[in-house]
């Protein structure tokens, strides 16, 4: 199980065969790598199914492989134009996920696929960026002309990147870190990263000319991928408020907005949260949540509700559909920039 989304196996994969399975949606969120956080967000679940069902029918539409099965309605297996309520589960097609063992306080990933073989969900997530906001951590990792910028330092505010710039990072460690290309070849196994940056800047144009007929701005997201006897497919789910950041007339419409607001109102736990990370990094284990002081405070109730109208709003209009009952996108971004 993911920390918000139940994983269901129908069928299992084997070294040579795709399984089936199902993704559950739940209303959980998670932020800062903590995993469930004290409160769920109602209807959150559907939007996100919903949001990645209808990138997905997009994604193969271009002709771009994937695992996607369908939207699961009243027990069947259906196409999410088939169905007039947002769906909470997507049938999808499983690759193997082998153990990534730990010794000695680091990943195993040669034996990771030593029992991988020809099919297994790759261990990275490629990382696509349209902007680089404030505080992004790529500023701290890449100087602005290394992605195309004509300036000497970074500016004090968001900028627009003049083409995508693509990263690899780890999925299946307890803390993701970004990696150098040689660390990201490693750990990718038999898949080319040339291959899997080419789809990733695939799905990011389908997104974000997606988002822009819609009125929105996608800033970044990731993808993860399967690689199955040679090819590699579109896993996971892909354009949601979760996996990706998109704005609305300058206001952010994505979980950022739950990231920014504990910021705001927990910075102490925020604090923590850094902390520990910082502290597991000087010692062989991996449970950095163990070293953590401070646990999360629950969210106050028009909060929950708050954000519960900015997700299912926000997904109304990206699939151009009302199956949520749920304000106009442009009345739940508005009282999301006034929360404290």
């Amino acid at each position: 199980m993911t920390s918000v989304k139940e994983f269901r196996v129908e069928q299992p994969a084997t070294p040579d065969e795709l399984g089936c399975g199902r993704f559950v949606f739940t209303d959980a969120y998670s932020i800062f790598d903590w995993g469930r956080m004290p409160d769920t967000i109602p209807g959150k679940g559907r939007s996100l199914c919903t949001m990645g069902a209808h990138n997905f029918a997009l994604l193969e539409a271009e002709g771009i492989p994937t695992h996607y099965r369908g939207v699961v309605a009243d027990g069947s297996v259906v196409e999410l134009a088939d169905t007039d309520k947002p769906p909470r589960e997507m049938a999808i097609e499983l690759a193997q996920v082998p153990e990534l063992p730990i010794e000695n306080g680091d990943y195993e990933y040669g034996k990771f696929h030593a029992d991988a073989g020809d099919n297994y969900l790759i261990p990275l997530e490629i990382v696509f960026r349209n902007t680089v906001p404030v505080g992004s951590s790529l500023r701290s990792r890449r100087d602005p002309e290394d992605v195309g910028l004509d300036a000497a330092e970074w500016p004090d505010e968001s900028v627009r990147l003049p083409e995508p710039v693509v990263e690899f990072s780890t999925k299946f460690e307890e803390q993701d870190r970004y990696l150098t290309r040689e660390e990201a070849d490693a750990i990718a196994g038999r898949a080319m990263l040339d291959e899997l940056a080419a789809l990733a800047r695939e799905v990011n144009r389908v997104v974000t000319e997606r988002a822009r007929e819609v009125g929105l701005t996608h800033e970044d997201g990731k993808i993860e991928c399967l690689y199955h006897d040679g090819e590699v497919r579109v896993a996971d789910v892909v354009g949601t408020f979760d996996e990706n950041r998109f704005s609305y007339d300058g206001h952010e419409i994505s979980k950022e907005v739950l990231r920014q607001y504990h910021k705001r109102t927990q910075p102490e736990w925020v604090a923590a949260v850094s902390a520990a990370k910082g502290e597991i990094e000087e010692t062989d284990g991996t449970d950095w949540r163990a070293l953590c002081e401070r646990d999360p405070e629950p969210l106050a109730a028009d909060v929950v509700t708050t954000a519960s109208d900015l997700y299912t709003a926000g997904a109304n209009a990206y699939v151009g559909r009302e199956l949520f009952d749920a304000p106009e996108l442009s009345a739940a971004v508005e009282a999301a920039s006034e929360l404290p």
